[in-house]
């Protein structure tokens, strides 16, 4: 399945603020801390709790959310399919990063590990 460009452009006006409680309820449901989520946001963007925190009350698109980010290098070590999409194969860069962000929150409610989900793991 290849995003259309109504889908691209949909996702980067929405707003990280919008997108956030879904997150952290999702984590918080399945036994995760919100520390653990910012762990994760941290690591693919750079962005530390107070920044997270200011990015939501700015009520921020995720286009500006991931125009400010510095995207963790080793992102493109994360794989797989979210909400019917193979991550790899999204040729829309911001639409990629927003299914990386996606895809992280839902391995850490799927119980997975942190160093896997930080692709800390040796191969």
């Amino acid at each position: 399945m290849k995003p259309t460009t109504e889908h691209n452009d949909r996702i980067a006006k929405m707003t990280f603020a919008s997108v956030y409680p879904h997150y952290l309820n999702k984590v918080l449901r399945k036994g995760r801390t919100v520390e653990e989520l910012h762990i994760v946001i941290e690591w693919l963007t750079g962005f530390e709790n107070p920044k997270i925190q200011e990015l939501i009350e700015r009520n921020v698109s995720f286009e500006t959310f991931f125009a400010l980010a510095t995207l963790n290098p080793k992102s493109e070590l994360i794989k797989g399919v979210i909400c019917g999409y193979r991550i790899e194969e999204i040729d829309n860069p911001l639409t990629q990063k927003v299914r990386y962000l996606d895809k992280l929150v839902d391995e850490l409610a799927k119980g997975k590990k942190m160093e896997k989900i930080l692709r800390n793991h040796t191969a």
